[in-house]
C-alpha cells in the first residue's frame, strides 16, 4: 500500500480514479454504438434442422419490420446452392466435398436422426401437416421480404463454388470482415 506523508492511501485513490475513468469511457462508448432494428444470422450449418430455424427467424424478423441479413458460410453455403448443382470444384478434394454434401435446402439432411434419409422426409411430412413452410420456400419468401442473403466468398473459393452455382437474387459474396460489420450494428446477431 502506498501512502503520502499525511497517511492518505494513494493506491485506493488511484484505483477509484481509474474506475471513474473507465466508467466514463464505457458511457461514452455506449453513446457511439447505435444498434439498428436488425437481425444478422451467421448460417454455418447446412443441416435441415439448422437451415429451417435460420430461414424461419430471418423471414419472421423481416415480416415484423426488422432489417435482416443471413451470411452463409461453410456448410451453410450449400443451403443456397441451386437444386440441380451437384458436383462443383476444380480439383478432386473440392469435388469430393461437394459430392459428400447433399447440396441445396431441398436435399439437406438432419444433423441427428437422419435414419438413412427417412428422417428428413418424416420431418417434412410433419411440417406439411402443421402448415410450416419448407426451407426452400422460406428462402424465396426471405428474398421477397428483402432479407439480404449473402454468400461467403472465402467458402466459395475453398469449396470451388461459383456464382452460377448459387440461387439467383443473392447479394454479392463478402468476406468475414464485412460479415462482422453486418453484425456490429445489429440489435440481434445469431450463429446457427
Amino acid at each position: 500500500m502506498a501512502t503520502t506523508e499525511t497517511g492518505v492511501d494513494t493506491t485506493s485513490a488511484s484505483y477509484a480514479e481509474l474506475l471513474e475513468r473507465i466508467e466514463a469511457l464505457e458511457s461514452e462508448q455506449r453513446a457511439w454504438v447505435k444498434k439498428k432494428n436488425k437481425l444478422t444470422i451467421i448460417a454455418w450449418g447446412g443441416d435441415l434442422d439448422r437451415i429451417w430455424p435460420t430461414t424461419i427467424l430471418a423471414t419472421t424478423a423481416a415480416a415484423s419490420g426488422m432489417e435482416a441479413s443471413v451470411f452463409f458460410t461453410f456448410w451453410g453455403l450449400f443451403a443456397i446452392v441451386k437444386p440441380d448443382v451437384r458436383i462443383t470444384g476444380d480439383n478432386w478434394m473440392q469435388k469430393m466435398m461437394s459430392a459428400m454434401n447433399p447440396g441445396s435446402a431441398q436435399r439437406a439432411k438432419l444433423s441427428r436422426y437422419n435414419f438413412a434419409g427417412a428422417g428428413p422426409s418424416m420431418f417434412k411430412k410433419l411440417a406439411k401437416d402443421h402448415q410450416v413452410a419448407r426451407p426452400d420456400e422460406l428462402i424465396s419468401t426471405a428474398q421477397e421480404l428483402g432479407v439480404r442473403l449473402i454468400p461467403c466468398q472465402m467458402t466459395m473459393d475453398l469449396l470451388g463454388l461459383r456464382r452460377e452455382h448459387l440461387l439467383d437474387g443473392l447479394e454479392e459474396p463478402i468476406g468475414a470482415a464485412t460479415a462482422i460489420a453486418e453484425m456490429r450494428d445489429a440489435a440481434v446477431s445469431l450463429f446457427i
